[in-house]
This record gives C-alpha cells, structure tokens and sequence, in this order.
C-alpha cells in the first residue's frame, strides 16, 4: 500500500488533568499541569440532563471532537467522521452482563442504550444534525492506527476534510482483569486534504511497532487508547517520525512535517 498523506488543522485533547491540547502541550513540553481541572468532560453539544447522563466514554469522544473542529474551523455537521476505541464502555459492557446475570427485568434501557460500540457516533451526529458519513471503528491494541487508515482513505477518496475522534475509558469488575483499561483519555483530529502547517506522512510497514516514551505516553500508559499517544506526543515535541501499532506485526509509519 503506497503513502497517504493528510494535514492537521485542529486538533483535540481530553485526559485526567489535562483537559484540552494547550494543557497538554504545556505537559509534554515542561511538565505542567493545570490547576483545578475538571473530573469530567462537559461536552457541550449536549443539553444539560443529557450531558449529566452520557457515559464517560461518549462524554470524552464528544468533548476532543468538538474541540477539533472548533480548532479546524470546519463545521461539524459537514464532516465525515470515523470514531475509534478499543473496548467502547467496558463499564457499561460489566453493568449490562451482571444485570442480566442477576436481575434481567431491572436492565437500564438508557444503559443498554449507550452500550453499543458506535453510541458516540450517534450522540455525535444526532447533536450536530450530521449527514455526513460516519464510522465506528473497533481493532483492539490497533484501533487508533486502523481509525487514522480509515480517515486517510476517505480523504484520498475526495473529502475534503475528516474528523477522527479515538478514546477509551476505565475498565471495572471482571472485564478489568482481561481487558485493562485505566482512566479516560480521547483525542480528536480534523484531517484535511489541503496543505498545512503539520503535515502526515503514513505508510503501513511490516515490522512491530516500538514502545513510545513520551510525556503523555507516560501520564495515560494504562488506558486503553495508548497506542496513539506515540503521535501525540511526537506533535507535542515537534518529532519527526513515529510507529504506531497496527496489528501483529505491523505498523504504521508515520512521517510529521511541521510547518
């Protein structure tokens, strides 16, 4: 498969403690954190009971989406998305399998709801009143990297712009033990097809993908949506080049240009 190739032109950040990208930017960069920063995001595209009910998961898709295509200036409702994460709620996932377990009749319709894996794709384009195509996207440790393939082909395809929102959130009861997941993380990029200042560069290569070492890497490395912090980090500190794992033994090369 030949390169494709895309710009940057907003981008989107939301993990404990670091609630937006400058925040994250500030991290990476010097190691500060911000003061009192919120314990949940508030994504408000949401009216306010339904930004109080949404699962943490959709909550943060939301949030890092929003805040990408504010960066971007693109209108929402006219973007293509693709949503990536790699377990989707697994708390949710531990409510629904112990309920019917237990007590079938007491299952939350609002819970079962919100448990399916494209949940936030749907909050996403109900709330913007989005046409646009819209994807959900689910490839275990390779998610974030068959997410970002997924954005770039619709690109290379002739949209113009692509959002792609990837996130994961804190795993509990048994699935814990098998499908860790620690903390809330999500990121958000507006991808274009025009020039920009930070270029990418992304080739899938046949060799496994090395553990990244960054700054952000570090604070998240146990949720689930680790794997693309090894991008975020690079963007964060100007690097040039990184792996992001795409499955057993492959990779995505990933060249940043930054203007």
């Amino acid at each position: 498969m030949s390169a494709l190739s895309a710009g940057i032109a907003g981008i989107g950040f939301w993990g404990n403690g670091l609630p937006n990208w400058n925040d994250a930017l500030a991290f990476a960069r010097g190691g500060t954190l911000p003061e009192n920063p919120p314990a949940r995001p508030s994504p408000q595209l949401l009216a306010p009971n339904e930004r109080r009910r949404a699962p943490e998961s959709v909550a943060v898709a939301l949030e890092v989406a929003l805040a990408a295509c504010a960066a971007s200036g693109r209108d929402p409702a006219k973007l293509p998305s693709v949503f990536a994460s790699t377990h989707g709620d697994l708390a949710i996932t531990d409510y629904v399998a112990s309920t019917l377990a237990s007590d079938p009749r007491a299952l939350s319709p609002t819970k079962f709801h919100n448990s399916v894996h494209n949940a936030a794709a749907g909050y996403w384009t109900i709330g913007n009143g989005c046409t646009a195509p819209t994807t959900a996207i689910s490839a275990y440790d390779a998610s974030f990297a068959q997410g970002l393939l997924e954005a770039l082909s619709l690109l290379a395809a002739g949209h113009e712009a692509v959002l792609l929102a990837a996130f994961d959130a804190p795993a509990t009861g048994p699935l814990a033990a098998i499908s860790r997941s620690e903390g809330l993380l999500g990121a958000a990029l507006v991808l274009v097809a025009e020039p920009r200042p930070i270029q990418l560069r992304v080739t899938p290569v046949a060799i496994p993908a090395a553990t990244a070492a960054g700054a952000l890497d570090r604070r998240y490395s146990g949720n689930a949506m680790r794997p693309m912090l090894a991008l975020f980090d690079a963007l964060a500190a100007g690097g040039d080049t990184v792996l992001l794992h795409a499955g057993p033994g492959r990779a995505l090369r990933v060249e940043c240009a930054h203007g």
